[in-house]
């Protein structure tokens, strides 16, 4: 359960009314439920404990009582600003790229990497293959799947949440696509003022395109707000200037320098000017005699064949076009980009430079509160700004990891401890809970409300709930689901249903919601049994196997302790890797049964299974499994094999080795579908 819910808006005086302008009683858009989100924000943001996982940079000590001013939080956007509340920290610059609400599902490219016995082998066979052939498969990462009304419920209580962790001089960017934008703007409008409404901004993220029955969709819409009507920050920032205005500067200098010519009359402005002759040129200026002749001096005045007489307009003195809400030149990430992390919904590096250059300034706090790629945190890094980075995904986590490590930035991780192990994302939960939960099956005959049903002799069908791990206003069980469930769901059920199961991640006051049931379910004779679903997903996470030597060695390079690998097994990427392949042959049967002669290759795992690892680390302060990691050299392997040494990219091929200057004392292995292991090391060969 939550340590606390800690309030989204100021804590007011004993009497005092809270201002309509924080909770809306009536909300502006109108939809189904959109009267519940009210009370979740009226009963606070859920505070839970926060665990400090690793720290990165010379500032590591250990204590998360004095947190870094860099932080990756692992976790839901609600929990990570009710502890940046509790703790007092205020946020200059939000963006956000949420999910669009699309029905898109977002997958991640799993590349199976060469095997370090025989990489080098590997490599001369590999070097014609295009890069889409090296083995890999797909895993889902996350599902955009929403109806309507509970996205905006979920984004509104999500909004709320951010509004109340930015400082007065604040401003936000939702990055959103035609999907729902209208809608969320609406939103906003309620949440953060229709006067604080700046732009909306229109990035073309993609070249035209031919769709059959519409026009092409090649946009995105980024809403700007501000928290206040003054004082926010805002630098104007340039472009480069189209070509149809670089034409103009046709003249130039013999040292090569482009210019145009300027007015430099005063004839039609209001204020009047200058009225003088110079070198017999007589008209109303701009500026005084003595700024003329300065100009003239400097070489600085064109006289026309006519007489007149105009200024020279260098093209290198000029900033650039004032960017404009129409972005057409700046480009998606493309396949062969140098700052592509394979990550689905990753944005380029240089959108974020200008939203963040235009809305910040040097050591300000920016915040990403549904981080991806961890593309805001590096740019922010770069611009000399503070940084946060929160994602409930894990792969999220570890590549905005890695891609900080890389920029040498220094930083906490930290993972809100919510009482629930995520065996690596909330879609993958979801598929493996009904296979934990012992006796559940499909039923057909229920509404899509209930997961299915358990069936006993004593109680017969019984539907079950399970809260969607996507949805973060179901996660709580709270009067107000509850409510939900006796009203709507329960009278839709089979007239013979004796009993059903209510599963719950958090619960407000488990003996106050029993009280609630019985007040309210009296219209039925159907019980209500609640479970703990915690009880359930501690069950999920299976550590990886490993073996390997850990042995002091000096040569004429290299003079420390190095880790070799024999060894590394994981059930559910081999688990995995079988879905694949059997999914692949069955593809290629029904081909086969048309007519079309296809062969299926399948992906083949070594009995060392060396080439199912992507990073390993060594931390060399500490045995104690339960202590924040400090990594002292770490390995990475990207999808062709080579070595990303301390952040450092290679070209070096992975040998099976980690090698670090002092007596490593634990290790911690990812596989290539992201989960981490860590093992006490002692001399010797070791299996685990």
């Amino acid at each position: 359960m939550a340590i606390k819910y800690v309030p989204y808006f100021p804590n007011t005086l004993e009497g005092q009314a809270v201002l309509d302008n924080f909770v809306r009683t009536k909300r502006v858009l109108r939809y189904r439920d959109n009267d519940q989100v009210v009370e979740h924000v009226q009963h606070g943001m859920p505070l839970y404990e926060m665990e400090l996982k690793e720290q990165i940079g010379t500032h590591a000590d250990g204590d998360l009582q004095s947190p870094s001013e860099n932080m990756v939080i692992r976790g839901e956007c609600l929990s990570a600003c009710a502890y940046l509340k509790d703790k007092g920290i205020q946020v200059d610059l939000v963006y956000i790229d949420p999910p669009f609400a699309s029905g898109a599902d977002y997958a991640k490219k799993v590349y199976i990497r060469r095997n370090p016995k025989v990489a080098q082998l590997m490599a001369q066979i590999e070097k014609n293959l295009d890069i889409d052939e090296i083995r890999a498969f797909e895993e889902k990462m996350y599902g955009d799947i929403w109806d309507k009304e509970r996205y905006l419920n979920w984004m509104y209580e999500n909004l709320m949440a951010m509004k109340s962790v930015m400082s007065e001089e604040a401003s936000i960017y939702v990055h959103l696509d035609y999907h729902i934008g209208h809608y969320v703007k609406i939103l906003m409008d309620e949440i953060f003022g229709e006067d604080n409404f700046r732009n909306e901004i229109i990035w073309k993220r993609a070249t035209a395109h031919s769709d059959a029955e519409f026009y092409g969709n090649n946009f995105d819409c980024i809403f700007f707000y501000t928290k206040s009507q003054s004082g926010y920050t805002f630098n104007t920032t340039y472009q480069d200037y189209e070509e149809s205005y670089l034409a103009r500067f046709s003249n130039t200098d013999p040292d090569g320098r482009k210019w145009d010519s300027g007015n430099l009359t005063a004839k039609g402005l209001q204020g009047g000017g200058y009225d003088y002759e110079y070198k017999g040129c007589r008209s109303l200026w701009r500026m005084p005699l003595e700024t003329m002749k300065r100009l003239d001096k400097e070489g600085r005045l064109h006289f026309t064949k006519n007489g007149g007489i105009r200024s020279k307009v260098y093209l290198d003195e000029l900033p650039g076009m004032p960017v404009q809400s129409m972005w057409t030149d700046i480009n998606a990430v493309n396949s062969q980009a140098e700052e592509r992390v394979d990550y689905a919904t990753q944005k380029p590096e240089a959108l974020l430079e200008r939203i963040i250059k235009a809305s910040s300034n040097e050591g300000m706090l920016v915040a990403d509160f549904f981080g991806g790629s961890g593309v805001t945190a590096a740019v922010a890094h770069k611009l000399g700004r503070r940084f946060i980075h929160c994602d409930i995904g894990i792969n999220s986590i570890q590549t905005a990891r890695d891609r900080l490590l890389a920029a040498k930035a220094e930083f906490d991780v930290l993972e809100v401890k919510d009482g629930v192990s995520l065996y690596r994302n909330p879609v993958q939960t979801m598929d493996k809970l009904k296979s934990l939960i012992k006796g559940l099956r499909n039923e057909d005959a229920l509404d899509k409300f209930w997961e299915g049903s358990i069936v006993d002799t004593q109680h017969g069908m019984m539907p079950v709930y399970l809260p969607n791990l996507m949805d973060s206003s179901t996660r709580l069980l709270d009067k107000v689901l509850m409510n939900r469930i006796i009203r709507e769901a329960l009278p839709d059920l089979p007239e013979d249903t004796k009993r059903v199961i209510v599963y719950y991640i958090d619960i407000t006051d488990r003996d106050e919601i029993e009280q609630f049931i019985k007040e309210q379910n009296n219209q039925t004779t159907i019980e209500i049994e609640l479970r703990d679903l915690k009880q359930v997903l501690d069950e999920v996470v299976v550590e990886d196997e490993a073996e390997w030597e850990l042995t002091e060695t000096q040569d004429n390079l290299f003079k420390g302790w190095k880790v070799e690998l024999k060894s590394f097994h994981s059930d559910r990427v081999l688990r995995k890797i079988e879905e694949v392949n059997l999914k692949g042959q069955q593809q290629v049967l029904a081909q086969n049964a048309k007519g079309k002669a296809k062969m299926f290759k399948p992906i083949e795992i070594s009995d060392e299974g060396l080439e199912t690892i992507e990073w390993l680390s060594l931390d060399c302060s500490t045995a104690d499994k339960q202590a924040p990691w400090h990594s002292d050299a770490e390995v990475k392997i990207d999808r062709l094999g080579y070595v990303i040494l301390n952040g450092k990219k290679t070209q070096d091929f992975w040998d099976a080795s980690i090698k670090c200057d002092l007596k490593p004392l634990r290790m911690k292995i990812r596989n290539i579908c992201g989960d981490e292991t860590i093992y006490t090391l002692s001399t010797g060969n070791i299996s685990i």
